[in-house]
């Protein structure tokens, strides 16, 4: 460090320690301004971050559905491209419902690296007990590597999926289709299907319909057991695909339906409104506690505004003794630059006080205790502190830049 960058400095740091109370009350105003915007952006990124695991978890990253992106023409529109013909009465040709060449598709998906993959039938049943009936989804999965792809186990009370094997006409509802028709786990239920097929289900886990979003009309058999429900023997209608890395599910989708004309649907595009919807909250969020921060570097701009006003003469035998316009800035804008570090620091840890406070309280809502999600990562100290540094910079430019053109000789003679 040079040394008219040290007297600079010294300086600057002079006019701070003269003017102490100026000094702690414009810091003070920047600590809390930091110490908010963290505990904010801390609360909001963490509930965000909270919800997309569960909207990860809660679901397959890719789901292939009897679903396509453009339907196939029909074969008498197809017998006449572009030609001046005029069809009426056309009947439309009916199409089995269920993935065709579903095997090859889920080979293809299990050799993508990253990718478990499994295949499903859902379809829509209705459950009998004790004189009550209720409309379910069932689907019809294989236990052992539907696990691996739904984080389902911690929901589900009294057993786990893996007992569906043990049981081949087990099956899994919710607790509020339970509750209503009276039935306990181990019970069992007359379940029958739009084939006019019906048969027994024993209650083998109930799934926890207050902590599982959506699950209250799901249940869960077999793969084999529901593909005899609906009549389709060796037929599936879903793949379930699991990526060791959900961020690159739409990538993987986009490759994998090139090969197939049906619709590879990722989580991003399942959850397309609500992820636009959070970029729009995280772009008012920012804004709005953003501007907490450029109130507080108002308490800088007071401080330096008062400490050019003051130091009117000082500036002027500067000036006279060769130091330049840039010189004379300088100082102000370190002083600046200093309010705004101590001010960060101060706020670095009122921010985390903060943090640690809001993650400790508890919300009770139906029986279960539940905390605020949190995120402590460094990326919302650096915006914090970026934030605060530039904004308490461009507060001391202002006036620093008006005290560095002022002309010395005219502040000598009282001029001015």
């Amino acid at each position: 460090m040079n040394s008219r960058l040290t007297l600079l400095l010294r300086i600057a740091f002079a006019h701070l320690w003269v003017r102490a109370r100026q000094t702690l009350v414009a810091t003070s105003g920047v600590a809390v301004g930091v110490g908010f915007f963290l505990a904010v952006s801390a609360m909001m990124v963490g509930s965000q971050a909270d919800l997309i695991r569960t909207l990860i978890n809660s679901a397959p990253h890719i789901i292939v559905q009897v679903e396509m992106r453009n339907a196939p023409q029909q074969p008498a529109i197809a017998a006449f491209p572009g030609g001046a013909v005029e069809i009426h009465g056309l009947r439309a040709r009916d199409e089995v419902r269920g993935l065709k060449d579903w095997a090859a598709m889920l080979a293809a998906a299990r050799a993508t690296s990253g990718v478990t993959a499994t295949p499903a039938l859902t379809g829509g049943v209705t459950v009998s007990f004790a004189g009550r009936t209720e409309a379910l989804a069932l689907s019809g999965i294989d236990p052992r590597i539907e696990s691996l792809i739904l984080d389902i186990d911690k929901d589900l009370i009294g057993g786990t999926l893996a007992d569906l094997e043990n049981s081949p006409n087990g099956l899994i509802v919710s607790t509020l289709v339970a509750t209503r028709l009276g039935a306990r786990a181990g019970d069992t239920l007359i379940v029958a299907s739009a084939a006019g097929i019906k048969q027994r289900g024993r209650i083998v886990a109930l799934l926890n319909s207050d902590r599982r979003t959506g699950s209250s009309a799901s249940a869960y058999a077999l793969l084999r057991t529901a593909q005899v429900l609906f009549g389709r023997p060796n037929i599936v209608n879903q793949l379930h695909l699991r990526l060791v890395d959900p961020q690159q599910a739409q990538v993987v989708a986009a490759q994998l339906e090139t090969r197939w004309n049906y619709k590879w649907e990722s989580w991003q595009e399942r959850s397309r409104d609500l992820l636009d919807a959070l970029v729009v909250r995280n772009l008012i969020m920012y804004a709005v506690i953003s501007a907490i921060l450029l109130v507080a570097s108002f308490g800088v701009y007071t401080v330096i505004s008062t400490n050019v006003s003051e130091k009117r003469r000082d500036i002027a035998i500067l000036r006279a003794v060769g130091f330049s316009e840039m010189d004379v800035t300088g100082v102000f804008v370190f002083e600046g630059v200093a309010l705004g570090v101590l001010g960060a620091v101060a706020g670095f840890v009122l921010g985390f006080g903060l943090m640690q406070a809001l993650a400790a309280v508890p919300f009770h809502f139906s029986g279960q205790t539940y905390f605020i999600p949190v995120d402590r990562g460094i990326g919302q100290f650096a915006i914090a502190g970026g934030v605060s540094l530039g904004s308490a910079a461009f507060a001391a430019w202002l006036p620093a830049r008006r005290a560095s053109m002022a002309d010395p000789v005219d502040i000598l003679r009282g001029a001015a």
